[in-house]
């Protein structure tokens, strides 16, 4: 009997130095080929401080209306590329890479603040504010932008002047699960997570950007496009950068406080939209004190590039009614 407890003994002492030291042997390998983001420039990029980090935006038109314009997950400034210059006809356009995507500075280590959560970007999007002196702005928020843009309407909404929902996120959300919070802090993890993030951009990445048109063809027809969203994976640091992010999201139960929401809003939704249902953005203009809901035709998850024209008139249409309202 003896023996045979000392047998079982050292085989769950060994899966336990295995489990815990296993990852650590797991080879994590520079990436290749990357560059500084000041690299990878667009022409009309620029680049400002905010909190200490590098925010890349892309800013036309002056005056009135504001629009901030917030991407979504695994996007970009790139994302609004069809719709900046015609909006600049109405006012300023704004649109800036949110931590971990884009061009924005990808931070390691950092004093303070992890730049990576909810909270900072909250912080971020107004210190941009502050930077250009804009009391109010226009959010319009696609996707996981519209997470960030709900979130910031509800902190300070007397720093909003309209809320635009684009295919908006605010029902889906990572599992409030402190057994995964906890597993995604660990050592182990830290140190496998940029592999996991190269292997969901090598393996998922073209086929979630496939998913979010109604059209994917359109992407063969345009290779141009699938290089805009891969552009940000030649950027140094990318894959620890999008690992942080991971590891800093959480569940921020936003769909319990829409009712809080007192400015006026717009609801987008693509009509074949896939990632979020078309009957998540109806019950967002339900939830939402006086919300206009808008369904786009033939109209996946990102109408402001699919749709850019049926996008640009439901948006017009919204502000002209919002400044004869306020007359």
């Amino acid at each position: 009997m003896k023996k045979g407890w000392k047998i079982t003994l050292i085989i769950i002492t060994s899966l336990i130095v295995l489990l815990l030291a296993g990852p650590f042997l797991v080879p994590v390998p520079p990436l290749k080929d990357t560059q500084p983001v000041s690299e990878l420039a667009d022409p009309d990029s620029q680049f400002i401080e905010i909190n200490n980090l590098q925010v890349h935006y892309k800013k036309a038109g002056n005056g009135e209306p504001v629009f901030i314009l917030l991407h979504g997950f695994g996007a970009s400034t790139f994302s609004w590329r069809e719709v900046i210059d015609p909006l600049s006809n109405t006012g300023t356009v704004i649109a800036y890479d949110r931590p971990a995507f884009g061009l924005t500075e990808r931070p390691m280590e950092w004093e303070g603040d992890n730049p990576y959560t909810q909270q900072s970007n909250l912080a971020i999007l107004s210190g941009l504010m502050d930077a250009f002196e804009i009391q109010q702005a226009v959010l319009v928020g696609n996707s996981a932008g519209g997470t960030l843009a709900t979130a910031f309407a509800l902190e300070y909404p007397e720093r909003v002047q309209a809320l635009i929902q684009v295919d908006a996120a605010i029902y889906q959300t990572m599992p409030d699960s402190l057994v995964l919070r906890w597993l995604l802090q660990t050592p182990q993890m830290g140190h496998l997570g940029p592999l996991v993030s190269r292997r969901l951009a090598a393996s998922q990445g073209d086929a979630f950007l496939q998913s979010a048109w109604y059209d994917p063809s359109r992407l063969e027809a345009d290779p141009q496009i699938i290089t805009g969203y891969r552009k940000p994976l030649m950027a140094d640091n990318w894959d620890r950068a999008l690992w942080e992010f991971t590891q800093a999201s959480n569940a921020p139960n936003l769909a319990e406080k829409l009712g809080q929401i007192t400015v006026p809003t717009l609801v987008i939704s693509g009509d074949s939209d896939q990632i979020v249902p078309v009957e998540n953005s109806r019950q967002l203009a339900k939830d939402i004190p006086g919300a206009q809901w808008v369904v786009l035709e033939n109209c996946g998850h990102l109408p402001q590039e699919e749709c850019p024209d049926a996008f640009l008139a439901a948006v017009t249409q919204f502000i002209s009614n919002l400044e004869k309202g306020a007359q």
